[in-house]
């Protein structure tokens, strides 16, 4: 679990460094990157939820 967690806040230092420092000058670019990096962000906590309830189901 704790490589899991780990691994999260890549990702969230990673959404938040773009946000910050990499935007690109067209606002749908942005948009788009930031819906795709947020679902991205949701199905790891989903997966992380899942295989936490599965680790505690046994």
């Amino acid at each position: 679990m704790k490589l899991q967690l780990i691994i999260f806040g890549i990702l969230i230092a990673g959404f938040v460094i773009f946000n910050f420092f990499l935007q690109s000058d067209n606002d749908r670019i942005n948009t788009a990157v930031n819906i795709i990096y947020a679902s991205i962000l949701f199905g790891y906590i989903s997966f992380m939820a899942y295989s936490l309830l599965r680790k505690t189901r046994k």
